[in-house]
Formats: structure tokens, C-alpha cells, sequence
């Protein structure tokens, strides 16, 4: 009769114990309906194609190559053509000496014309080769600027990929501390059962294993958040189609050397590359101002084609024949020379304020590359302490395992107190986190070194 009054004041907990899983089992079935498989590679490669922001740099890029033309730098001519036809009627008295009166009513007269016109700068004190020059680098500037704008793409798609990965890692960790919260009730009932153990007991490892469950379940809400930061990253056009990463583990490079990293930096980092382009557009720009110092000389030419008709005839200057229409054709040509004596001192005032920009270009760029270098180094001592560290939890881990292996043991013993064994549980879940945690911060530390370095389109 006992066993049975116990068995039935059991069957509500069953019923809480049984609940669980399903509902943790409705999570993860929601989550792997329709789920397409990336990798790392298929992630970068995808976000770079369809990204909007890159889009929007390559057409930046591409307005700047279509400025680079000689056309555009002055070095081709100019050719025009204008046109016109019209008239006029015109109504005309003549009071003559005789005392008469001669009228034309509604005279028309019509005229025509049309001019081609060319001109060319055969010299003006290297402007348009230095313009051409310029638009050149503005051109490698918007390449430069579209490379930087697909690093950073790179940069975020690797970071939230083994964030992603980082966030799974998590949700197996809390799977397993509900399964050690599981195993722990099942004893709890045995013992219960046997009389080996109050109800106190039981109903306190219910608490925990409701509390496990419900941690599960707000990891599985930060895996979906991750996953949309993905997906919106790499423009996926369907937010809500789920997508499932190849990778289950946190890998990095345990073997990048300062040196290297340093020079390759020098050499490679893009924001350097941009400041080394702004030194050279700021002298460009000096040099184009005192172009106009130098002599211009210009080649002009037009046709000009003429017509003029008469509604009532004109006296020629042949006799008294009558002129009914008149056309003329004219060519016009001309070499134009100039020089700028004097402009109020307004040329001397922009070259003085271009030699000072290019003075702040070189400071800027010194100041970038100080910059850099700094973060180079700073990331560096980050990514060396993190690689201890990862070393040093993974001992911790293991000893962790080990010691709750014998603390359950010895809590199936009864020598060991729930609250004892609790602890030695959260130990072990804690020392997982951290080494999950150390993991990511060594591979955010890895992709912040070779974005720095310029090799970050390795993961390409």
C-alpha cells in the first residue's frame, strides 16, 4: 500500500519529466524542415555576390573607370554644330519725289544657317596629362574602395559563421547539462522509490532540470537570431528558409608569426593603400594648379554656311538685275595663345593651400599607419593570450569531466549532496562555455589579423 501511494503521488512529476523532451524535441524538429547546407566558402563566396553594399561599391567602382578616358582629361577635341532656319515679313513704304507712294505688304524673307565648329588644346601647361594621371589614381581609388568594402563583407561573414558555430556549440553544452539533469532525476526516483531519499530531493532536481530546459530553449531563440544576421549578410532573398552549417567546430590558426603579419600589412593593408592614393591625388592636384602658370595655346576652326532669300527682289551691285536668294560658305581657322598675368593673387593663394593638403596627407597617412600597426600589434598579444588560454581550459575541462564522473558516482552512493553535485555539474558546463567562448575570441582575433594584414580574402 505504501509503494502504491507513492507511485501515485509520483505521476504528476512523470507527467513534468515526460513533457520536456517533447517540447525540447518540437524545438529542434521546427528548426531542420527545408535547411540548406553552407560551408565557410559558400558563405563568403555568396555574400560577396549578392551583398548589397558591395553592389553599390562596384558601381562606384565602375563610375570611376568610366571617368578615365582621354576625352574626359582634355587630351581630344571638341567638335559642334549648330543650326538654323527662320525669316522674317516685313511690310515697307516708299514716298517717292514725285509726291507717290510705293507699298510692299507682306514681304517674307527667309534665312538659314549652319556652323561647324572644332577646337583643340594643344597646350595647356600639362593640365590635361596631369588630369589624366589623376583620374587614373581616382580610379584605383574606387577599386581600392571596393576591395576594402569586400574585406569587411569577408571580415563579418567569418566572424558570424563560428559565432553561428559558437551558438550551436552552446546549445549541445545546455543539451548535455539537461541530459546530466535528466540522469540526476531518474536516480532521485530510484532512490525515492526505495525510500533511500526524501521528496525534497526529487522535486529540487525537477527545479534543475526545468531550469536546464528552459536555458535550451532561450539558446535555441539566439542560434535563429545568429542564423538571420547570416542570411541577411549574405543577402539571402528568403529570411525564413533555414539554412544548416557544415561545420561543427571552432578551428583557427595556431601559427601566424608577427614578422610576417608586419610586413604583409606594409605591403597589402588597404586603408594604407587609400592613404598612399590620397598623397598622390593632393601633389596631382598642386601640379594641375600650376599648370596655369604656363602659356595656352589653342586650335580653332568652323565652316559656316549661310542662306538668305529674298521675298521681293534686291538691287545687285551688277546692274538692275534682281537677287532672289544669297548663299555664302565660310571656313574659319586660328591658333589662340594666352598667358594668366594676373589673378588677384588667387593662384599663388591655391597653390600655398595644395602644398598644405599635401603636408596633411602625409601626416595622415603616418598617423594610419601608426594606427594600424598598433592594432596589428594589440590583436597580436590578444591572439597569443588566447592561444594559452584555450590550453589551459582544455586541462580544465578534462579535469572537470573527470570530476563529475566521480561525484556522480558518489552521488548514486549517497555520499555526495544534491546541492554538492550541482556544483560540480555547473563546473563542468561552465569550464565548456569558457573554452567555447576562448575559442571564438581566438578566431575573432585570427580574422582581425589577416583583415589587418590584407589576407583576409584568403577565406574566399
Amino acid at each position: 500500500m505504501k509503494m502504491l501511494f507513492i507511485l501515485i503521488q509520483m505521476k504528476p512529476l512523470l507527467k513534468i519529466k515526460l513533457l520536456i523532451p517533447v517540447f525540447l524535441l518540437f524545438i529542434l524538429w521546427g528548426n531542420t524542415q527545408a535547411q540548406e547546407i553552407y560551408d565557410l566558402s559558400r558563405c563568403v563566396v555568396t555574400s560577396l555576390e549578392q551583398n548589397y553594399s558591395v553592389k553599390i561599391a562596384r558601381n562606384q567602382e565602375e563610375i570611376a573607370g568610366n571617368n578615365y578616358t582621354r576625352g574626359n582629361a582634355g587630351f581630344l577635341p571638341t567638335v559642334s554644330n549648330t543650326n538654323r532656319f527662320g525669316g522674317n515679313i516685313t511690310t515697307t513704304t516708299q514716298n517717292m519725289n514725285d509726291g507717290s507712294q510705293r507699298v510692299s505688304r507682306g514681304v517674307q524673307n527667309t534665312t538659314g544657317s549652319a556652323a561647324l565648329n572644332f577646337n583643340m588644346t594643344l597646350f595647356n601647361g600639362f593640365n590635361v596629362q596631369t588630369t589624366y594621371q589623376k583620374l587614373d589614381e581616382l580610379k584605383k581609388m574606387g577599386e581600392l574602395n571596393t576591395q576594402m568594402s569586400m574585406e569587411n563583407l569577408v571580415g563579418q561573414i567569418v566572424a558570424e559563421y563560428y559565432y553561428y558555430i559558437q551558438q550551436l556549440n552552446y546549445f549541445n553544452n545546455m543539451e548535455y547539462a539537461v541530459s546530466l539533469s535528466r540522469e540526476r532525476v531518474r536516480i532521485d526516483e530510484e532512490r525515492y522509490l526505495l525510500g533511500a531519499s526524501s521528496k525534497l530531493e526529487l522535486l529540487q532536481s525537477i527545479v534543475y532540470l526545468n531550469a536546464d530546459s528552459s536555458r535550451l530553449a532561450r539558446q535555441n531563440e539566439a542560434i535563429l537570431e545568429s542564423e538571420i544576421r547570416l542570411k541577411k549578410l549574405m543577402a539571402v532573398e528568403n529570411l525564413e528558409e533555414n539554412i544548416l552549417i557544415k561545420d561543427s567546430m571552432i578551428v583557427f590558426d595556431p601559427d601566424l608569426d608577427y614578422a610576417e603579419l608586419l610586413e604583409s600589412t606594409l605591403n597589402l593593408n588597404t586603408s594604407l593603400q587609400v592613404a598612399r592614393k590620397n598623397q598622390i591625388i593632393s601633389e596631382l592636384d598642386y601640379k594641375i594648379i600650376a599648370s596655369r602658370s604656363y602659356p595656352y595655346l589653342d586650335l580653332t576652326s568652323s565652316y559656316n554656311y549661310a542662306y538668305r532669300g529674298y521675298g521681293t527682289g534686291t538691287i545687285s551691285d551688277y546692274g538692275a538685275l534682281a537677287i532672289e536668294n544669297q548663299q555664302t560658305g565660310t571656313f574659319n581657322y586660328g591658333l589662340t595663345m594666352g598667358i594668366n598675368i594676373f589673378d588677384g593673387f588667387n593662384q599663388r593663394r591655391e597653390k600655398t593651400n595644395a602644398q598644405v593638403a599635401i603636408e596633411n596627407r602625409e601626416i595622415q597617412f603616418k598617423q594610419v599607419e601608426q594606427e594600424i600597426k598598433a592594432d596589428l600589434l594589440t590583436v597580436y598579444y590578444a591572439y597569443e593570450n588566447n592561444l594559452r588560454l584555450v590550453q589551459m581550459e582544455e586541462q580544465n575541462l578534462s579535469v572537470a569531466r573527470e570530476n563529475l564522473e566521480i561525484a556522480l558516482e558518489r552521488y548514486r552512493l549517497g555520499a555526495l549532496s544534491g546541492l554538492e553535485l550541482r556544483e560540480v555539474q555547473k563546473s563542468l558546463l561552465d569550464a565548456e562555455e569558457r573554452l567555447i567562448s576562448i575559442k571564438y575570441q581566438t578566431k575573432l582575433a585570427e580574422i582581425s589579423l589577416l583583415q589587418i594584414s590584407g589576407n583576409i580574402m584568403n577565406y574566399v
